[in-house]
């Protein structure tokens, strides 16, 4: 099948590691001129260096924290200058574990800002100019934990689902335009994120992390954790021409740990 991706323009947030590492090098592999951003962009110049020389010209490393508004502003900026991008992956990271009785209204702020506005504002900014091409892929990462509560993540669970209704809207109100929104929900993919909720439940359970990823990997039908490489695949697909008509819609990639139909 051919993805029709060759040549298109991409913005990954959040590409310095795990997820977003993994999805931006499979857009360099289909060809793509990809901007990767994070707040380590040293991490992104280090995997950058591994690329061929040709890869790595297809590659533009920028600094970002979703934190903050200025920072935002100064890379949809940076992104417009050059013409904009057909592929926007928002990206972001996780917060610590916590329980809704445990968290105040300032750390539900501070999440808030950088978790689900900062990605509205990025996307409302970077969105006139796919309008304008009549063509456009918004993909959001999210988290199984917006279908089924994962217990002791009440932020992630909480704020993830509100930008899940903030991702259904706009699909509807751009469709029109040749613009897909969708959002794609990991479950156990094996990446640092999910090794540091594993260390955290390990030692609230007096467990070592090894019994923990088994204990994990048993709850998962396909009983291993999925890889970054597969759930990139995922994602790159549904950026591409073939799937052209799917929008509105949260694709889990997950093993089959979502027990609801």
């Amino acid at each position: 099948m051919k993805l029709g991706l060759e040549g298109k323009t991409v913005l990954v947030v959040g590409a310095s590691q795990g997820l977003g590492k993994a999805i931006a090098l499979a857009f360099v592999e289909e060809g793509c001129k990809v901007f990767a951003a994070a707040r380590s962009a040293d991490k992104i110049e280090a995997w950058k260096k591994l690329l061929s020389p040709a890869e790595q010209a297809n590659v533009t490393v920028c600094k970002l924290d979703l934190a903050s508004r200025q920072s935002v502003d100064t890379l949809a900026d940076q992104v417009l200058a050059a013409g904009g991008v057909d592929i926007l992956i928002n990206n972001c990271g996780g917060p610590a574990p916590s329980l809704v009785l445990d968290t105040n209204a300032d750390q539900w702020e501070a999440a808030f800002a950088s978790m689900a506005s900062s990605v509205f504002h990025l996307t409302g900014r970077l969105i006139q100019t796919m309008i304008q091409r009549n063509f456009g892929r918004i993909i959001t990462i999210g988290s199984s934990g917006i279908e089924q509560p994962i217990p002791n993540l009440a932020i992630s669970n909480g704020i993830r689902s509100a930008v899940s209704g903030w991702s259904k809207t706009l699909s509807n109100e751009v469709a029109g335009n040749g613009i897909t929104v969708n959002m794609v929900l990991p479950g156990r993919i094996d990446t640092e994120r999910v090794q540091s909720l594993d260390e955290a439940q390990a030692k609230r359970e007096d467990k070592s992390v090894e019994d923990m990823k088994k204990l994990s990997a048993a709850s998962i039908p396909a009983k291993r954790y999925g890889t970054p490489e597969e759930f990139a695949a995922v994602t790159v697909f549904l950026a591409s021409e073939p799937a052209g008509y799917v929008t509105g819609s949260m694709i889990r990639i997950d093993g089959g740990l979502i027990k609801s139909v």
